[in-house]
């Protein structure tokens, strides 16, 4: 046992053990005006509060001190100490995270993962409308930092270990439980990438249930569709320079490294990678084409049939910036550094390009593709300081998908089960480099205005929540069954 548990321990020993009633089988209302309580919500609203409310920031909280409270949960609820375990390395002792084992009946079988990250974007109390490290529960929505992205995920997947312990219910199929923190500055510390490279056994599984992917509500409130996530795009920077003498800002020369850079980045702004599809992108055009106005559907779908179609890939582009996302690699100047004095003819201009690139690109043919496009050798075309993992897309097998429609048609009958492809990145991408196949599926619907994650006063919607903590309880049931 690591010393964080044998502190939570300790502390477990002090305080009273409270008798837990069993949890009633699980009862989805249909055809009722008013959603009635699922088994469990109000210990699960405290959980989560008790998660959204422990600062996980990189500047002033703790993951290892949120890991730590899950467990404390996890223990009262009845699992062993033994069963988990709080990991962080020396030099980031505030980056803990929590792997927790509950084990299936047949040992023989592979656990599958359930993965959240506990760590949270910077947010500051005067930006906010609400303290963004207080839950606010308002008008149908909970606010605070992390509401969402991801405590939403991980107060459901520890509250799910929670009822099972509780109940004593043991599934065919084990499941390990990684709370994980780091995903948001990567940059700093990643926990996934950290556990995988110092402790694989505990990170393998069947498959991973990850965030990245959500629903779609209408105005109204109905629920057009669930989002199924396979597959990320590859996350790369490059690294432009071009370099000069300089010299008096009174006797210019020809030749400026500012000129030169801008006249190529005006190059690679009107050039736009061939548009590539998967079988998840295919997909997911398909089924949106079933929703979508006539002009768009038939745009939509001649893409799907003929990639070449530039006409129709060009009105999906300006209908929504995403959809051009999913088509294809994309490449855009994120950031430029330039000259050194305000009089004085530049010695230096530097820009950093941000590629997006397409399951199955190889990055070296994107670096040759910018060094084309850019068409000046004096500007050096190099990798950014991290490479990126390029991963091929995990299969939607009917296997992943059945369970998801059987049980999202009860939910929501009228909603679509929609594979998509993430344009972001999440912790999946370590993952799926590794090969062990993830999947974004979270349940969560949001409207056309989205969480506002990573921005200002951060919310999900109470009913949202609460159903999709149901989902995912009947899906992991479903997946570990056998």
């Amino acid at each position: 046992m690591n010393q964080s548990l044998q502190r939570t321990s300790r502390r477990l020993r002090s305080v009273m053990i409270l008798a837990v009633s069993a949890v009633a089988p699980v009862t989805i209302a249909m055809g009722a005006s008013k959603p009635q309580p699922y088994p469990g919500e109000a210990a699960f609203r405290d959980l989560y509060r008790e998660l959204v409310e422990t600062n996980t920031t990189l500047s002033a909280g703790s993951c290892t001190a949120a890991a730590e409270n899950m467990a404390a949960r996890l223990q009262r609820a009845g699992m062993p100490a033994a069963s988990m375990q709080i990991l962080a390395p020396a030099e980031f002792p505030q980056s803990g995270s929590l792997i927790a084992s509950y084990p299936g009946k047949d040992a023989k079988l592979e656990p599958i993962m359930l993965l959240a990250h506990i760590d949270v974007v910077e947010a500051r109390r005067e930006d906010w409308v609400r303290d963004p490290f207080t839950l606010v529960e308002e008008d149908g929505f909970f606010y605070a930092r992390g509401a969402s992205d991801d405590k939403a995920m991980a107060s459901i997947f520890t509250d799910l270990l929670v009822r099972w312990s509780e109940q004593n219910y043991r599934p065919q199929r084990g499941v390990t439980l990684a709370l994980t923190c780091g995903e948001e500055t990567s940059e700093h510390f990643n926990g996934v990438l950290w556990l995988l490279q110092n402790h694989p056994a505990l990170m393998k599984a069947r498959f991973v249930l990850n965030e990245g992917a959500g629903g779609l509500l209408d105005a109204s409130g109905k629920h057009l569709s669930l989002d199924v996530q396979a597959g990320e795009k590859v996350y790369q920077d490059f690294k432009l320079e071009v370099t000069h003498p300089g010299g008096h800002s009174s006797r210019p020369t020809r030749e400026s490294p500012i000129n030169r850079m801008a006249a190529a980045l005006t190059r690679l702004a009107t050039y736009q990678f061939p548009v590539g599809l998967n079988d998840t992108t295919r997909a997911y055009f398909l089924a949106q084409a079933e929703m979508a106005s006539p002009e768009v559907a038939a745009d939509m779908r001649a893409v799907v049939a003929d990639p070449s179609n530039d006409a129709a890939a060009q009105r999906l582009w300006t209908a929504n910036p995403s959809w051009n996302g999913m088509l294809r690699t994309t490449c855009v100047a994120t950031q430029f550094e330039g000259g050194h004095a305000p009089n004085a003819l530049p010695q230096r201009a530097k820009v950093n390009v941000n590629c997006r690139i397409l399951p199955g690109v190889p990055m070296e043919q994107v670096r040759a593709d910018l060094i084309r496009v850019i068409a000046d050798d004096a500007i050096s075309v190099n990798f950014g300081d991290e490479m990126g993992l390029p991963a091929p897309a995990p299969p939607l097998t009917a296997d992943m998908l059945d369970p998801i429609r059987a049980i999202a048609k009860t939910l929501w009958p009228d909603a679509r089960v929609v594979p998509t492809m993430a344009t972001g990145a999440t912790d999946g991408r370590f993952l799926n480099a590794a090969g062990t196949p993830t999947y974004g599926i979270s349940g969560v619907f949001a409207d056309a205005a989205g969480s506002g994650a990573h921005g200002l006063n951060e919310r999900i919607r109470v009913q949202s929540l609460l159903d999709a903590r149901q989902f995912l309880h009947e899906l992991v049931k479903s997946y570990t069954r056998h």
